[in-house]
């Protein structure tokens, strides 16, 4: 009995203990949102804007005063808005006050798309006459794609750079399956919708090799033609760079081959920024962090009151997910209900940066689309990938922008169910049961499908298939014919899907709002966000319970919590899924 009250005792202390730590980061967070907006940043003639892309980057994110209470923290994760991004450099390029930037970008953490959007940028920041200064002790391959926007670009002696190419490998889940005793019991249409092969095969098939060789060849060869454009290097010369051990070659390498400007400690790389901003040696360069200039006010090129708005609604994330984050099909129509439904919104531009998932979530999302295009134009922008059910709810737009390393179409259904009585029987558990009908147990996981049953299924998965393909071939203009063509589940990038006529123009979400206002008519408008975003506290909770999974999974089971994700994507939401064939990592 005391051994209870003493664990009872020691229980309630810790709890108490907990909750004040928890007030105390709470108000130390609002009082950090207060002082953050209490006043203006103001800035002087000359100044460097220092930019640190080495975050995960997305389409669209909050303001963390939780990552700038603790710093680098189990509890925060540094997150950056391309939408932010974009908006201020383009704001610096018009600052008098601004020279030059600063940018650290050894290891962004997004796709090349965004990137791509982010150099776009960059060039015409420096084109305007100012200077970029790139400067990183590592740069990855994507860091060392944006970084070569600079005027100048640095590494240290021994600093590490990776060029190499693109690779792309998957996992393959057969042979554990099989030994753990699970069954997959898999239906698909598409002969490239490979998103069941790792539970069927233990390689990949023809099709997924053909259709992967064909769009990493294509991304990588954009990639090559940018760096050959801003470096002045020939795309061959950086190929046989690549092919020669790029990385694991002596640095002296990239300065002679013009990849790089030098290497240079940053303490040189400083030297040589006060000579450029007349700064005397002894004092520190004028400097505004990308953080604090956003808060700088610099007075927009056109003047007067605007009243007209374009929407821009960001659909970033797996459609009806198993995870607190993504696109919830409600509420994402809802967003383009309100946006229908403003008549002060003048155009709408759907921000597609999506894998696909759910089929029926991505039809009631394909819906609001279509009756927002029937009153207003409806532009749809393209992120890293905008594939499958991605792709679905984009189709019908009136015009579609992609970038030309977009991953896109994909344009097939599958769908999956485990059959765990094997591994369960071999342990001893059976299982029994009763039902009304013939099919009232169906799906179930504990016992494998009737021949009956597989057919119903199938059945299922090509009616869907034929709706798919009927949605793009109404949104595109085409016959479904047409469509099942260059469908079949087949990935395709940007500049490939152009081809095929998926999309109308290479371009960024820019691109897209400037063509949204030529629709709609318009001059000048204002951008509206949407949906809108959480509260900074809520965003604090949502990534603090995301982390404490990722925590236990990794502490008490030992394995990556994104594998333990895509296992409990097994028994989704809804059976038929429209998603992008695999988890795409270029490397």
């Amino acid at each position: 009995m005391a051994k209870f009250f003493k664990s009872l005792l020691l229980t309630v202390i810790g709890s108490i203990v907990t909750a004040i730590f928890i007030v105390l980061i709470f108000i130390g967070v609002i009082a950090s949102i207060a002082s953050s907006g209490e006043k203006e940043t103001k800035i002087k003639e000359g100044t460097l804007l220092t930019i640190d892309l080495d975050k995960v980057i997305k389409d669209r994110s909050v303001d963390d005063p939780f990552a700038n209470l603790l710093g680098d923290s189990p509890f925060s994760q540094s997150q950056i808005g391309l939408n932010a991004v974009l908006k201020n450099i383009k704001k610096a390029q018009r600052d008098k006050n601004i020279v030059g930037i600063y940018l650290q970008c050894g290891n962004p953490n997004t796709g090349y798309a965004t990137l791509s959007e982010i150099r776009d940028e960059l060039i015409a920041f420096k084109d305007s006459g100012k200077f970029i200064y790139a400067f990183a002790p590592m740069y990855s391959q994507k860091g060392y794609y944006l970084a070569s926007a600079a005027s100048k670009v640095y590494l240290p002696p021994h600093g590490m750079m990776e060029f190499k190419g693109l690779s792309s490998e998957r996992t393959f889940f057969k042979g554990a399956l099989e030994k753990l005793g699970v069954e997959m019991q898999i239906f698909k249409h598409g002969k490239f919708k490979s998103a069941v092969e790792p539970f069927m095969l233990d390689h990949m098939s023809d099709p997924a090799k053909e259709q992967t060789i064909t769009y990493v060849n294509s991304i990588w060869n954009f990639i090559v033609d940018g760096i050959s454009e801003t470096r002045g290097v020939s795309p061959e010369d950086i190929n046989a760079l690549a092919d020669n051990g790029g990385m694991f070659s002596s640095n002296d390498v990239f300065v002679t081959g013009n990849i790089i400007d030098g290497l240079k400690y940053k303490d040189e790389v400083i030297a040589e920024l006060k000579e450029l901003t007349n700064t005397e040696q002894e004092d520190d360069i004028e400097q505004v962090k990308f953080s604090d200039y956003k808060s700088v006010y610099v007075p927009s090129e056109t003047k007067g009151l605007v009243k007209d708005k374009i929407a821009v609604i960001y659909a970033e994330g797996e459609i009806d997910g198993t995870s607190d984050q993504g696109i919830k099909s409600e509420k994402l129509s809802k967003t383009i209900r309100d946006a229908r439904r403003d008549e002060s919104v003048k155009a709408v531009v759907l921000r597609v940066n999506s894998p696909g998932g759910s089929g029926a979530g991505s039809d009631i999302i394909w819906r609001e689309v279509k009756l927002c295009k029937e009153v207003k134009p409806v532009i749809v922008s393209m992120g890293d990938l905008a594939a499958s059910g991605g792709y679905y709810i984009a189709c019908v737009a009136d015009t579609i922008v992609a970038n030309p390393v977009t991953l896109t179409g994909s344009i097939g259904v599958f769908g999956m169910m485990p059959n765990v009585k094997p591994v369960a029987n071999r342990w001893g558990f059976t299982f029994d049961g009763v039902k009304t009908n013939k099919y009232a147990d169906v799906p179930s996981i504990t016992r494998p499908f009737t021949k009956d049953e597989k057919a119903l299924f199938q059945g299922y998965v090509e009616r869907f298939y034929d709706v798919f393909i009927g949605r793009c071939a109404e949104g595109r203009s085409v016959s479904k014919e047409a469509i099942d063509k260059i469908g079949q589940g087949r990935v395709w990038s940007g500049e490939n899907a152009m081809d095929r006529n998926l999309v109308d123009v290479m371009g960024g979400l820019q691109t897209a709002i400037d063509i949204a206002k030529e629709k709609a008519g318009l001059e000048r408008a204002r951008i509206k966000e949407m949906p809108e975003m959480l509260s900074p506290i809520e965003e604090i909770l949502r990534d603090m319970r995301s982390e404490a999974k990722a925590f236990i999974a990794e502490s008490f089971l030992g394995v990556d919590y994104e594998q333990i994700e895509h296992l409990n994507q097994m028994k989704e939401i809804h059976p038929v899924q429209a998603r992008l064939p695999y988890e795409l990592e270029l490397n």
